[in-house]
């Protein structure tokens, strides 16, 4: 660190809501000049503290000292008027404006009553310079690809005079090349005196770009450390309250048959893909950003038109021109953004899980409340869904039990074949143990499993085998004997 001086101090912070003390007495210091992560499982604290530092919610006692000021609460302009910004997991741009109007967002630039539009892009530019970013200042922002999007987040702050900026996730759609970029931007802020409150599960980023860690679990705090006298093991067991022996599950694997064959398979901007998949079997799917994972997942799924080849279900071929004709073929899909493509976030669980059977277990336009509940509450308990109620609204859930609840939905509708799409993304390690073992239970009771994944360690840790993808094209099938990161980023990437 380039500097001791506390820039921000949280003193006793506590948050109650119905049921649950969100913040149990948070006491936390960050220093000028430092990156400094924050960890913790799903309902650990973590988001409520950001957004009590960021105004978004009111504490219900405790201090917030912002370079020698005492403040018992904040609000967003008042926080902002502080040099403190957020860059959430989810992006907040506005998709139509361009990148120079989303930067500029809110400030005043030019006169009193019309925006100068030649200012704002020349001050885009400036910023972009900066940071060594390639970008037109004019490019709508729907036009942009995930990583783009989040460097213009990144401006978006800096053009404020950021002092504190808290980054919730940022990695989370990004490549590893486009992870190591926006490392050498926080770097640069970093040397600029500006302080990183960085949240991640991925430990493997926290080594690489924190100075200090500090851990919370229940809401409570639990311990600062200097990352570099501190190791992966120690952080688990701070965050998790006992000790996670093995990150992958162990099992063993037995042939069956196929469960589902794709041959020459065209579509969504994929070509020509051939590969299976059989019962009892964890297939990963790998590639670059962009490679055509998630497309081939959506044309399999019936959610994206096939334009060539054949899809064959137990043998059998199949026209699945919909999710619905997937779903009755026992194919289920979990994607990579649950909350948008998963859930009914302002339905309950109960309702959620049953929503694929509901003609099943409905009689003249009537639901039968009894077989919802006993079919809700079967697959609550198998996959412990931790949740008040089977009425409690998924959005309140933390994203482990919201994607149990996607899983739970699948299993409703007795699918048997599984395409998880980025399936830890965004869960705690806690929680990722849960589902990798769920993962092979499943396997191991006979479903056929496809796993996409970014995650080098997990593709390794949980595949049999793995399909890789290039620029939407078969680029190889690799077998556990020849598994390697290596091998893999070679045919990813397209050197062989």
């Amino acid at each position: 660190m380039q500097d001791s001086q506390v820039v921000l101090s949280l003193r006793d912070l506590v948050k109650r809501y119905p049921g649950v003390l969100a913040l149990d007495h948070v006491s936390l210091d960050f220093t000028e000049g430092e990156v400094h992560a924050l960890l913790g499982e799903n309902g650990a604290g973590k988001s409520t503290l950001i957004k009590v530092v960021a105004g978004a919610i009111t504490p219900d006692s405790g201090t917030i000292g912002i370079n020698g000021q005492h403040f018992t609460q904040m609000d967003p302009h008042l926080a902002r008027s502080l040099g403190i910004e957020v860059i959430y997991q989810e992006f907040n741009l506005v998709p139509p404006m361009s990148v120079a109007e989303n930067i500029f967002l809110g400030s005043r630039v030019g006169g009193r009553w019309l925006v100068d539009f030649r200012t704002i892009r020349e001050r885009a530019r400036a910023i972009f310079r900066q940071f060594s970013i390639e970008m037109d200042p004019d490019t709508p922002v729907r036009e942009l690809s995930p990583a783009q999007q989040r460097l213009v987040e990144i401006a978006k702050a800096v053009s404020k005079n950021v002092r504190i900026l808290i980054m919730d996730e940022p990695s989370a759609p990004l490549s590893v090349a486009e992870v190591e970029h926006m490392f050498e931007i926080i770097n640069q802020l970093k040397q600029r005196g500006v302080t990183v409150i960085y949240i991640s599960h991925r430990l493997e980023e926290v080594f690489r770009i924190s100075d200090r860690v500090s851990v919370m679990r229940d809401g409570r705090y639990v311990a600062t450390k200097a990352t570099a006298e501190t190791n992966r093991k120690e952080l688990i067991n701070l965050m998790v309250g006992r000790d996670l022996t093995e990150s992958y599950p162990r099992r063993r694997i037995v042939p069956s048959k196929v469960a589902l064959e794709v041959k020459h398979l065209s579509g969504n901007g994929v070509n020509d893909i051939s590969f299976s998949v059989r019962k009892g079997e964890i297939l990963g799917l790998s590639g670059l950003v962009g490679a055509g994972r998630t497309e081939l997942a959506m044309v399999v799924f019936g959610a994206a038109a096939a334009q060539g080849g054949e899809i064959s279900v137990h043998g059998t071929p199949v026209r699945i021109k919909s999710p619905a004709d997937a779903i009755r073929r026992g194919i289920g899909l979990l994607p990579e953004d649950r909350k948008g493509q998963g859930l009914f976030l302002e339905m309950g669980v109960k309702w959620n899980i049953c929503f694929p059977v509901v003609r099943r277990i409905s009689r003249r336009g009537l639901v039968d409340t009894k077989a919802e509940g006993v079919i809700a509450e079967k697959y609550r308990r198998r996959l412990d869904i931790r949740t008040p109620s089977l009425e409690q609204q998924v959005k309140n859930l933390s994203g482990g039990n919201q994607q149990k609840v996607v899983l739970a939905k699948s299993l409703a509708a007795e699918s048997d074949i599984l395409i998880f799409d980025e399936p830890t993304k965004g869960i705690d390690v806690g929680t990722k143990q849960e589902i990798y073992r769920l993962m092979c239970e499943l396997a191991d009771n006979g479903s056929a499993i496809i796993m996409i994944s970014s995650d080098m360690q997990e593709l390794l840790g949980m595949s049999d085998r793995i399909v890789v993808l290039c620029e939407g094209q078969l680029a190889g099938q690799v077998g556990r004997e020849q598994f390697s990161q290596d091998h893999i980023l070679d045919l990813a990437s397209g050197t062989h």
